[in-house]
């Protein structure tokens, strides 16, 4: 299997690691959609269980990613890459994501991976968001054949209201293709979190996604309600709070290849 294949669907786990003022550790299993921007209508057209821009039990809204106004993906990640220098990479524009199980929907991060004409990977769009309602994407340049990827954006966006706004992430991570495995580091002078993703591809098919939805049902809710509950436990320990973030809808933040 290879990243050519038309939809895949990635299971594994999410790890995170808060490294002070103490160590609090935690994961989760989870589930999600790999699928290119040119191909979910004709990804829906051929499921009886997955569904683009209307009600079903699986679905993929354009309106929860992108501008959030229910205009398509495509010319939105396709001006970003102009805006800063990297349009030749919109050839093809892969988005990985948690859909919408029975119509809800929480992504703290989804991920468009953009490449060239040739298929070489040259930018992503990490996607994050906050549990506020918030919204930042981080667009990053990839090194053409790069096979260890590793990128650094400065915090634009208070995703939790147990940390400051100080620091930035550093994102590493090898392209998408039979697994896709990330470990985001969230940093100033020393470590705050660490969060890692391991993931491995199935191709898309209606059994495969029941099955999922079997051992793994209520994914974005289960992701929502781990958030809240562990940022619990942390104040209860002890976690500062610095208050409820400021709700943005920032469009795209330029950072940098290492």
């Amino acid at each position: 299997m290879s990243i050519i294949e038309p939809a895949l669907l990635y299971r594994g786990k999410v790890g995170h690691v808060r490294h002070t003022p103490f160590v609090h550790k935690f994961n989760y299993r989870i589930w999600m959609l790999a699928v290119d921007l040119d191909g979910i209508d004709e990804l829906a057209a051929r499921s009886r269980i997955f569904s683009h821009n209307r009600r079903g039990l699986v679905s993929l809204w354009d309106r929860d990613h992108g501008a959030r106004d229910g205009s398509p993906l495509r010319p939105w990640v396709e001006a970003a890459l102009r805006a800063n220098g990297l349009g030749e990479f919109n050839a093809r524009i892969r988005l990985i994501t948690m859909p919408r199980v029975f119509g809800y929907a929480f992504n703290p991060i989804s991920f468009f991976f953009c490449y060239d004409a040739a298929g070489r990977l040259g930018a992503v769009l990490h996607q994050v968001k906050n549990t506020f309602g918030g919204q930042v994407g981080y667009l990053i340049p990839v090194t053409p054949g790069t096979r260890m990827i590793r990128q650094h954006a400065a915090k634009m966006m208070a995703v939790s209201p147990l940390f400051d706004m100080q620091g930035g992430y550093d994102f590493t991570f090898t392209p998408p293709g039979d697994g896709f495995a990330i470990a985001i580091k969230y940093k100033t002078d020393e470590k705050r979190m660490t969060a890692t993703m391991a993931l491995r591809a199935s191709g898309f098919s209606d059994w495969t996604l029941t099955t999922l939805l079997a051992k793994l049902p209520l994914t974005p809710l289960k992701v929502m309600g781990a958030i809240h509950w562990q940022a619990l436990l942390m104040y209860v320990r002890g976690a500062k709070f610095y208050g409820v973030p400021e709700t943005l809808h920032e469009s795209v933040i330029i950072g940098e290849n290492k």
